[in-house]
């Protein structure tokens, strides 16, 4: 399946979810949020046309809603404690995993020249598509929607992160 008809499918404007929506449960009211937070620079170097802006806002999300269920989690936690997960659940080697899990790599629009056959640079990647995903639904749907991908996605295998 061609690059091209993935990111075709990303674009459907039917009454069709497309995979990425499909895969998050959340349907996107302003679709150029998602075609935003799957355009690498390497297609367009501007700011509000490729996924670098919607990455620093997933970043922040992120911490927000990881920040606050660990404090429901650990009642008694110290910032010590507090600190030490939330690291472990925002590294890049975990939310390159939760893009791995939606198979997020798969839709990504970026040019040829960028080698995603190199580990280093795909775990990247699907790390900052992740992170621009929760931006790009932050910005469509708000805290709530974002929350609930954050939950079902890093929440939901937080032990993964807390074993290494």
């Amino acid at each position: 399946m061609s690059l091209l008809y993935k990111l075709k499918n990303i674009l459907k404007t039917d009454d069709h979810l497309s995979p990425v929506e499909k895969k998050n449960n959340y349907l996107f009211h302003n679709r150029e949020y998602l075609v935003q937070a799957f355009t690498h620079k390497s297609i367009t170097p501007y700011p509000r046309k490729n996924y670098e802006r919607l990455e620093f806002l997933g970043d922040t999300v992120i911490d927000l809603i990881i920040s606050r269920e660990l404090m429901r989690e650990f009642p008694e936690g110290d910032e010590g404690i507090l600190t030490q997960k939330r690291s472990a659940l925002v590294q890049t080697s975990f939310l390159s995993s939760m893009g791995q899990l939606l198979s997020l790599l798969d839709f990504i629009k970026i040019e040829s020249n960028v080698d995603l056959s190199q580990d280093k640079i795909a775990l990247k990647q699907a790390a900052n598509l992740y992170e621009a995903l929760i931006g790009a639904i932050y910005l469509d749907g708000g805290l709530l929607s974002a929350k609930k991908v954050i939950l079902s996605t890093i929440w939901s295998h937080k032990e993964l992160a807390w074993e290494s």
